[in-house]
């Protein structure tokens, strides 16, 4: 089961990576290029999702619950990939729900930074991965450099709680204003 398990993260891997660079073109490009990943992120984000829930699945017949919530090493890990499931997710149903206007102006942002925060999380995932095998990478370094120790620690760093807050508080306002103005 593990070589399934390390196959199948290939293709959310794959089909994030796209997703994302589409966002990215779809957002801040024009013409036909921006208009074809436009329409294609839709198939793409769904590939991906379901790449992610074999993947996952395919985790718990190589460890039972019990040893991966044991080690902090396989609860990071397994942290990364629900949260960088819960990032496709959303966008998903952004792109789902907004169409067209899911790309123009502020929502366009929203997808934008949803794509790289995604894109962040499925690396991290990977390297968690790579070092459960025995495997670390050049990208292992760098939670590290941010204060994170993989091997001992299952938390958040306090700054990235803090960020979490302030993103959560600027876009909560904006919502809230909108929300008053909107007829009912």
């Amino acid at each position: 089961m593990t070589g399934m398990h390390h196959m199948l993260a290939h293709f959310p891997v794959a089909f994030w990576a796209l997703a994302s660079l589409m966002i990215l073109v779809g957002v801040l490009a024009r013409g036909r290029l921006a208009d074809l990943c436009r329409v294609a992120l839709l198939p793409v984000l769904i590939l991906g999702i379901l790449g992610a829930l074999a993947t996952i699945l395919s985790g718990y017949g190589i460890w039972t619950l019990e040893a991966l919530l044991h080690s902090p090493l396989s609860r990071n890990h397994l942290l990364m990939a629900f949260w960088s499931l819960a990032v496709y997710l959303m966008l998903l149903v952004l792109v789902w729900v907004g169409g067209r206007d899911a790309f123009a102006g502020r929502r366009g942002l929203a997808l934008v930074v949803l794509g790289l925060l995604g894109a962040w999380l499925f690396a991290l995932t990977g390297t968690l991965g790579g070092h459960l095998t025995g495997a670390p990478t050049v990208f292992s370094a760098l939670p590290r450099l941010l204060g994170w120790e993989v091997y001992t620690t299952f938390y958040v760093p306090t700054w990235v709680l803090g960020v979490m807050v302030l993103l959560a508080i600027a876009v909560a306002v904006p919502g809230f204003r909108r929300s008053k103005r909107a007829p009912r």
